[in-house]
C-alpha cells in the first residue's frame, strides 16, 4: 500500500535550513513513509498520545532529528506536521 506523504510548509523551512547531508536523510527516510508509515520493522517508529483522540507517530532520524506524523489510512495520506531536532523533542514533548 503505497501513501502519499504531505509536509508543512513549516517542515520544508526546517529541511532547507539543515546542511545538505542531513537534507538528503532526512528527505530519504520521509520517502520510506510512503510504503510503510507504522511501527514496527524499518525504522524507530513508535505511536505516541500527544493530541487527545489523534493518533500521532514519531520517527528518529539519525539519532539526530524527530519527526511527528499522522497517518490517514482511509485516504492513504502521510501528514508531516514537524521536525525538530532530539533536544529541541525532548524539550517540547519530554521523553516519549
Amino acid at each position: 500500500m503505497t501513501f502519499l506523504v504531505k509536509v508543512r510548509n513549516t517542515v520544508i523551512h526546517f529541511i532547507n535550513s539543515v546542511p545538505e547531508k542531513s537534507q538528503r536523510i532526512i528527505t530519504e527516510a520521509l520517502a520510506r513513509l510512503e510504503d510503510d508509515p507504522f511501527p514496527g520493522s524499518g525504522g524507530n517508529k513508535e505511536r505516541i498520545n500527544l493530541r487527545k483522540g489523534r493518533e500521532v507517530y514519531r520517527m528518529h532520524i539519525a539519532r539526530k532529528f524527530t519527526v511527528f506524523y499522522s497517518v490517514d489510512l482511509p485516504n492513504k495520506i502521510v501528514r508531516v506536521h514537524e521536525i525538530l531536532t532530539i533536544e529541541q523533542a525532548h524539550k517540547k514533548y519530554g521523553r516519549l
